[in-house]
């Protein structure tokens, strides 16, 4: 065998007797409090181990209890999210509800108030086409409904029957491009026409030179084409152009906004002709082209 090998061996004997020695005497001798040093030694060696041990238990434990927690949390918010997303509906519904009955209110005042025959009716449906301006509402032949007969609602003129089915009638729009109304304007009352544009806006038309308007008169309906009933609002003067001292160009914005109607009134029979005081809050009618 070669003299290393037994060297080394020899070297490990002996450090295996000093441990073992060592490890005797540690047994023996007592640490002042009377405890024996070896005791004491393998105390504190596995002290240690028990606190890292602890130290990662508890950290795992707190982990998943903040995991818990969070995900109690965000089971919490997706609850009370969908509450808030129930309430908004409801809200809605309510805002919707409230907003019907006051147009039905002020459609059965304007009923009672109109002095002549009508017929309650709820727009369907509106038309497409960008060039005819119309709405569907479901009041039909079999209600008696007809063409031609005048169409108003609590804001103001909003058109006549053009069509008429035996459940639902086609209403043309005042500003449809093909649609007019006999109309008076402003403290003077001086006679014209307004004629639809197509757009948000009618355009007067036949207005005598002499006649004394400005921006902001109000234009109501005269009664002479015999669709319409005379007094009922058709909206404001909004622009005016001058041309030698006559009336170029007169717009008029609207008092409907056709564009949220929901209910209206049909003109079933002969309409009153009387004076009424022109209020642009009140309901007024509207008509067709000459």
């Amino acid at each position: 065998m070669p003299i290393p090998d037994i060297r080394r061996r020899s070297g490990s004997l002996l450090l295996a007797l000093a441990a073992g020695h060592i490890v005797l005497i540690s047994a023996q001798v007592n640490t002042r409090s009377g405890v024996p040093v070896l005791q004491a030694f393998v105390f504190g060696v596995f002290a240690e181990v028990q606190r890292g041990t602890a130290a990662v238990v508890g950290g795992v434990r707190r982990t998943w209890d903040e995991y818990a927690a969070l995900k109690g949390v965000h089971a919490d918010n997706l609850a009370l999210k969908q509450q808030i997303r129930e309430l908004q509906v409801s809200m809605q519904r309510e805002r919707a509800l409230a907003g019907e009955a006051v147009s039905l209110r002020q459609l059965l005042e304007l009923r009672d108030h109109s002095q002549m025959p009508t017929l309650a009716a709820e727009v369907i449906g509106t038309s497409p086409a960008a060039d005819f301006r119309s709405v569907t509402i479901d009041r039909g032949a079999s209600d008696r409904v007809k063409t031609d007969m005048a169409v108003i609602s609590p804001a103001g003129a909003v058109g006549r029957v053009v069509m008429a089915s035996p459940h639902a009638a086609k209403v043309q729009l005042l500003i449809d491009r093909d649609a007019a109304v006999a109309v008076m304007v402003g403290e003077t009352r001086a006679q014209a026409i307004a004629m639809g544009t197509g757009g948000s806006l009618l355009k007067l038309e036949y207005l005598s030179g002499s006649a004394k308007i400005q921006t902001g008169d109000v234009v109501v309906t005269s009664g002479i084409d015999a669709v319409y009933p005379e007094g009922f609002v058709v909206g404001r003067v909004e622009q005016i152009e001058l041309a030698g001292g006559l009336y170029r160009s007169v717009r008029i914005r609207p008092a409907v906004d056709f564009s949220a109607l929901e209910h209206v009134l049909v003109v079933t029979g002969p309409a009153f002709v009387g004076p009424r005081a022109p209020d642009f809050g009140e309901s007024s009618p509207a008509g067709k082209r000459p």
